[in-house]
């Protein structure tokens, strides 16, 4: 454990739920683990205990990836947890594989309804379709263009890369037709009591994250993680965004929640301490930044060149390629601030320098 985690309280230790099983970490809520295929090997989900228009069931938070091995666990969830009752709705946080990978297999299955933001459904709609398209996804040609012009010169590398244009739409194959648009500020009410929707950006396009005042529980997507930072990054998609501000801002909307809260991550343990881990990330991220312009102060810096500065262990090319755009989102940072400039070399590499 970090030093970091050490400011943390995890009322459940180490535990973490046996696979096809729950835990129930609050009045109507269970917590579920589903595996990923990635170096981060896991994702939290939520049942909670609901009724809609008189029916008794339950509501999903964020569903895993598309994979049979998950839809099988998934299948004995269903069988061991829902003590008889169906689900009747599907509600997902964000847009990213691991959350949304399974929402139409789910609302198929049970009849239930999506309840989404509207840019991350219409985005998880548009990048499900989109085989061997650019723009879907940390893959295909154009993310091999985006990340070369950024250092990533490395042929392996780039094949690799380049063998990637389905990663999205091979881990969300398809959406639901329709679904409920969410909006930050909503109440959603949930097995009578209401949950506080609470919309945050720059990891994803319009990330929700969910607050009930009488448990005292955020289910915090990724937007709030115990262990690890939440990634923020520039693909190709929006090569010229500048998402760090906007996640940095973001957290700013959980300043009004209890210290005490429950905070139930989609990566890592259930945790308290909601307002020292936001800090914790505030001074991260500051000190990122130092680190980053320091050594552009010394001479250009690409965003490959950043990489080992904020990243110094090995990394897979999973690992990598989060790890560019997450170097580049620190780089933009600072260059809109007016704190570097960036000029493309006769290489056709953009490198950033002191301003």
């Amino acid at each position: 454990m970090n030093p970091n985690e050490q400011k943390l309280q995890y009322p459940w230790a180490d535990f973490q739920p046996e696979a096809g099983r729950a835990h129930v970490v609050a009045e109507g809520v269970k917590w579920i683990r589903m595996p990923l295929p990635f170096a981060l090997d896991h994702i939290n989900l939520w049942l909670l205990r609901d009724n809609i228009d008189g029916r008794d069931g339950w509501t999903i938070v964020d569903c895993g990836i598309s994979r049979d091995e998950v839809k099988a666990l998934w299948e004995q969830v269903f069988e061991n947890e829902l003590e008889g009752l169906p689900v009747l709705r599907v509600l997902v946080t964000h847009m990213h594989p691991d959350h949304v990978g399974l929402a139409h297999w789910l609302c198929e299955r049970w009849n239930a309804d999506l309840w989404m933001t509207m840019t991350d459904f219409m985005v998880a709609s548009l990048w499900s379709s989109r085989r061997g398209d650019a723009g879907a996804g940390p893959g295909g040609q154009s993310a091999v263009d985006h990340f070369a012009r950024h250092g990533l010169t490395d042929p392996d590398a780039q094949e690799q890369i380049r063998q990637r244009a389905n990663y999205y739409p091979n881990l969300v194959p398809s959406m639901p037709s329709r679904y409920t648009r969410i909006l930050h500020g909503d109440q959603v009410r949930i097995g009578g009591r209401d949950w506080r929707v609470i919309v945050g950006y720059g990891h994803a396009p319009e990330h929700a994250s969910l607050f009930s005042p009488d448990l005292g529980v955020l289910i915090s997507g990724d937007m709030v993680l115990p262990r690890i930072s939440t990634n923020v990054s520039v693909f190709d998609y929006e090569p010229d965004a500048n998402p760090l501000p906007l996640y940095l801002r973001s957290l700013d909307r959980y300043a009004d929640l209890p210290e005490d809260a429950l905070v139930l991550p989609a990566h890592g343990r259930p945790f308290k301490g909601l307002h020292e881990r936001i800090a914790q990330q505030h001074d991260h991220h500051r000190d990122r930044l130092a680190e980053v312009l320091e050594a552009c102060a010394v001479q250009p810096q690409s965003t490959s060149d950043i990489v080992p500065v904020l990243f110094k262990r090995k990394l897979d090319l999973h690992q990598l390629t989060f790890a560019m755009g997450e170097a580049l989102a620190h780089l933009h940072a600072l260059y809109f601030e007016g704190k570097l400039k960036r000029a493309q070399g006769a290489d056709g590499i953009v490198r950033f320098s002191a301003a």
